[in-house]
């Protein structure tokens, strides 16, 4: 069994590879300043070390790999219309930090450093799907530093050789994405609002298109690429594939509810992109991957979660 560090493991996908983590034995320690995360997402797992700090103090980074064998790079501040309001806190959260934990992962003698890179660096490219040798064309300060943390990291294994790993996101949702906060995932959002019987806001058209992916494809594709020895230096997209309109998804969601509420439009956001897909080749190729859980069913089981959170909360 090995030793890992999940920065940002409070988070939504952090807290999932967590869990997934400690169900295979391994030992975890979690650093996360809980700006976006929350303590309460890891009440269910057990043996897990707590670090609170932030990883743009390189003490506090230092600190956080000291005994590791590897670490999984998912702090962050995850949002597009946060990063055009504060680009300032938004870059120290995504460069500064990821900087810091480079340095300090390759001087304590981590073997292997895996990176949650985003789709959003791809931009409005107009190929799809989205193949990781297309140039990028990031439309927003959170998409352009998300590529700049991935190529610190390419850069880390070809001056220094230090192995690092970059699994680029697409639109991943799931339990414990927290529907609370404006900047949450729209399926998030979405659940909220049917659950509660609000009208959805949609922003644009609602034709626009993403590759949601539920987290445990994520989980699955992040450590497959810590135990895949030809993974070093590379970017590899891990999602399903396929694509969905907001619009689409919206009635996929009211149909699971049971539910026929219609969305408010609303004028389109800085910075978003308009279509997004993965091309998973690479994945499937060098990983060994293939998405385990289809929309369908990561709609249904987020919104079985959601249901079971809201009666919890009614209740407290």
């Amino acid at each position: 069994m090995a030793s890992f560090l999940v920065t940002g493991g409070a988070g939504f996908i952090g807290s999932h590879l967590v869990t997934q983590l400690i169900h295979r034995g391994h030992t975890v320690r979690v650093v996360d300043n809980l700006i976006t995360g929350k303590r309460r997402n890891l009440d269910h797992v057990s043996g897990v070390e707590f670090v609170e700090g932030d990883l743009a103090d390189i003490g506090v980074a230092t600190r956080a790999v000291e005994g590791m064998d590897y670490v999984l790079h998912q702090a962050a501040i995850p949002s597009v219309p946060r990063s055009v309001k504060d680009p300032i806190s938004s870059n120290r959260a995504n460069i500064d930090a990821s900087v810091n934990v480079l340095v300090a992962a390759r001087d304590a003698g981590v073997k292997r450093l895996v990176y949650a890179g985003s789709s959003a660096a791809y931009g409005d490219t107009p190929t799809l799907p989205k193949r990781e040798d297309m140039p990028t064309n990031p439309l927003s300060p959170y998409a352009l530093q998300k590529l700049v943390s991935e190529q610190y990291g390419q850069l880390f294994t070809q001056l220094y050789g230090f192995e690092t790993v970059t699994i680029r996101y697409f639109n991943v949702f799931g339990p414990r994405q927290d529907p609370g906060s404006p900047y949450s995932g729209v399926i998030s959002l979405f659940a909220s609002a049917l659950l509660e019987g609000r009208q959805p806001v949609i922003y644009g058209d609602g034709e626009q298109t993403r590759d949601f992916t539920y987290v445990a494809n994520v989980v699955d594709g992040v450590l497959r690429a810590v135990e895949t020895p030809k993974a070093s230096g590379h970017v590899i997209n891990v999602a399903t594939g396929g694509r969905i309109s907001l619009n689409a998804l919206l009635r996929a969601m009211n149909k699971i509810v049971g539910t026929n509420l219609q969305p408010i439009y609303q004028e389109p956001r800085a910075g978003d992109v308009r279509d997004s897909q993965a091309d998973i080749t690479k994945a499937k190729t060098l990983l060994g991957y293939t998405p385990i859980v289809s929309l369908e069913e990561g709609l249904e089981k987020t919104l079985e979660w959601c249901r079971t959170e809201s009666t919890a909360g009614s209740r407290r």
